[in-house]
């Protein structure tokens, strides 16, 4: 990693640039430019997130955004409505408010002096996801966006729901957003940070139960889904992701479905900018992204237009590692997406040859007869990993080996060669229900010859959902029906000596919440489309990482995170426990002190899903000199067979004194999960 402390462009900068909205709302935004940008206008490039430029993201936000302004552009980071230094109040995620004053900001940049008029926007995660809804609703400033970890669809491919199954971190993030929507703004740049402040408090939203409502893929998930209608997508992107993030599948989605210019770069990565995430390799996206803005909002005929349509890693047989530094492969351009290079295989799924752990086999040859019963325990899935991954904590999948021993195994044969895989796997299942409601969960997984299972891809789909993720319905019990399912996206190498598995389970804790009964699938039938690529060598070498200056501060107090499983040898209860202490530091700049702790409890017993609790607790800290503020965030779920129960208490302080607390209790009725 090469830190870059000379540029092009001299730049100056501006903490606190006020944008004021048609309706009144001054928004907050941090601003880097060339100090010779009102004599001769640049291009501005927005990045507009809730996560607090002042202390939330600073630290990323100073190796970025100063190195791109040095190449000659105006990086503007705005804390949206409600958040941060900004005015208002937030109501909801992805709202239309909130893509309103998106465009209203791309148009006020586009009329700046020291701005050309052209406008380029960039985000990751909720900042990549406005990034496309920008383009969706096509403000006529916005001239090209750079997008990490998002979605095309917020039902099917969002931390709410995946195969209509009801994720936990739908109920961890809205812990997440009750948390980091509860800080006051920053008192050095608001004098009246505090009436912000109990305002924001007293509108907080309770966000996970309003989401755990919407069983179904109706107009709440249409909104904001780019993949609703693909011609309006104009504008060109240059989307990335991770393979060790669950937002693998869009680069795949928008490559092959915008009509405009659209270039996607797939790495190892976790839920992190690609200069900067683990498993490495690490790749110079500042270098690849000012090219990609020199193309499209200076017009610098540099053939970016001309790159792979679709590069991704293709990561090769290695040991399981939850906390992977890096992860071997090599790098596939492919020039077109769907490649020519990737050909469908069929493997049927037959009864199994042998003792052990398999109790299936995976072949080419037709199957023949079997029935199987998946009935997995409800503490299956301890090592699934973090729905997005941010770091080295034992976040990413871990050895499968345990998961597979309590599921239902259809295993291939040994491979004499090696296998290519890129895309998506299709699974086909023949099977019934004795309940109506239930899911199924497939992992296919790399097995070594020493027994050890890495998890190549996995995928899930609620039964109710099988027909209609408008419209689903419930199972009938005993009755046997097709169904169908992709895995998510991949690009795997396996070994020689290495064979491949389908592992199927029907819980998958705390990855999914369970359904209200412990239920039973028949299996009696099925195959596994593979896309089998035909096979490369390295066909692509990325420039280097490299970054501006870190951010200057000093640490109070250093910060510890565990992460373990318990298990009770009275009550048979099985827990996720995560704590995670981000410790105390000072910024040396401004003299803001922040700090951030959080724990996580996920428990179940393997015979009851309605014994699965989920607790999680967030603190804020921040302080200059005298003047503190603290919040805390309880928030935990459980269920009952008809409803999913959720709770929560947020409370303030300033310096010793309790000066807000609020408790919610929502019950949500179970129609389809």
């Amino acid at each position: 990693m090469t830190i870059r402390t000379e540029f092009p462009c001299r730049i100056v900068e501006q903490e606190d640039m006020g944008i004021t909205l048609p309706d009144g709302c001054r928004l907050s935004a941090r601003v880097w430019m060339p100090d010779d940008a009102g004599t001769r206008p640049v291009p501005a490039v927005l990045e507009y997130i809730p996560y607090r430029k002042r202390d939330g993201t600073l630290p990323r936000d100073e190796m970025m955004h100063p190195y791109v302004a040095g190449h000659g552009y105006a990086c503007v980071r705005v804390d949206m409505r409600g958040n941060g230094d900004s005015d208002g109040l937030m109501s909801d995620e992805y709202t239309q408010a909130e893509m309103d004053d998106a465009v209203a900001v791309i148009d006020w940049l586009s009329r700046q002096p020291w701005c050309s008029g052209a406008v380029g926007m960039m985000g990751k995660s909720w900042g990549g996801f406005n990034c496309l809804q920008a383009a969706f609703n096509q403000p006529p400033a916005l001239k090209a966006v750079i997008s990490v970890c998002a979605t095309t669809d917020r039902f099917a491919d969002d931390i709410h729901y995946k195969g209509g199954c009801l994720l936990g971190e739908n109920f961890g993030w809205g812990a997440v957003m009750l948390s980091f929507s509860s800080r006051p703004p920053d008192p050095a740049l608001r004098p009246d940070w505090r009436e912000m402040w109990m305002a924001r408090l007293e509108s907080e939203p309770w966000l996970a139960p309003r989401w755990a409502d919407f069983q179904e893929r109706g107009a709440y998930w249409k909104h904001g889904s780019v993949g609703e209608d693909y011609a309006r997508m104009q504008t060109p992107v240059l989307i990335w992701g991770g393979w060790a993030d669950n937002y693998m599948n869009t680069v795949a989605h928008l490559v092959e479905n915008v009509p405009a210019p659209c270039k996607g770069i797939v790495g190892p990565w976790v839920h992190q900018y690609p200069h900067t995430a683990v498993p490495g390799p690490q790749v110079g996206f500042l270098q690849l992204a000012v090219r990609w803005w020199d193309r499209w909002l200076k017009g610098i005929a540099n053939g970016a237009e001309d790159d792979p349509a679709y590069s991704a890693w293709m990561m090769h047989s290695a040991p399981p590692d939850a906390s992977a530094t890096a992860r071997p492969g090599h790098w596939v351009a492919e020039a077109d997406w769907p490649s020519p290079r990737v050909a469908p295989r069929v493997l049927t799924l037959g009864p199994g040859r042998g003792t052990g752990s398999s109790h299936g086999s995976l072949g080419p040859d037709g199957g023949a007869e079997f029935a199987l019963t998946i009935a997995t325990p409800q503490h299956l899935g301890l090592q699934a990993g973090e729905f997005f991954p941010m770091g080295l904590n034992a976040e990413m999948p871990g050895d499968q080996r345990e998961d597979d021993a309590l599921s239902v195994c259809f295993d291939g044969e040994v491979l004499d060669g090696g296998l290519d895989l890129l895309g998506a796997a299709e699974l086909r299942l023949r099977l019934a229900s004795d309940r109506p409601l239930g899911f199924v969960v497939a992992r296919l997984c790399d097995v070594a010859p020493d027994g050890s299972s890495v998890r190549i891809a996995h995928g899930m789909l609620n039964l109710c959902h099988r027909d209609n993720r408008e419209h689903p319905s419930p199972m009938v019990p005993g009755q046997a029906e097709e169904v169908a399912f992709s895995l998510d996206q991949m690009a795997y190498r396996l070994a020689p000596g290495h064979r491949l598995r389908l592992a199927l389970s029907n819980s998958y804790w705390p990855f999914v919440w369970p359904s209200p009964e412990a239920g039973r699938l028949t299996v009696t039938g099925g195959s596994l489309t593979l896309p089998v690529h035909a096979g490369s060598a390295n066909e692509w070498t990325p420039p280097p990482a490299e970054h501006a200056e870190p951010w200057k501060h000093r640490v109070i107090r250093a910060g510890r995170t565990r992460r373990f499983v318990e298990r009770d040898l009275i009550t048979g209860t099985y827990a996720l426990v995560v704590e995670d202490d981000l410790g105390d530091s000072e910024n040396l700049t401004h003299g803001l002190c922040s700090g951030e702790t959080m724990s996580e409890r996920w428990e179940i017993r393997p015979d009851d899903p309605l014994s699965a609790k989920a607790v999680h607790v967030w603190e804020q800290r921040l302080s200059r000199g005298a003047w503190s503020i603290r919040t805390r965030a309880e928030a935990e779920m459980t269920a009952t067979a008809t409803h999913l129960i959720h709770r929560a208490v947020l409370r303030a302080w300033e310096g010793q004194t309790l000066v807000f607390e609020r408790a919610w209790d929502d019950s949500v009725p179970r129609r389809f999960v």
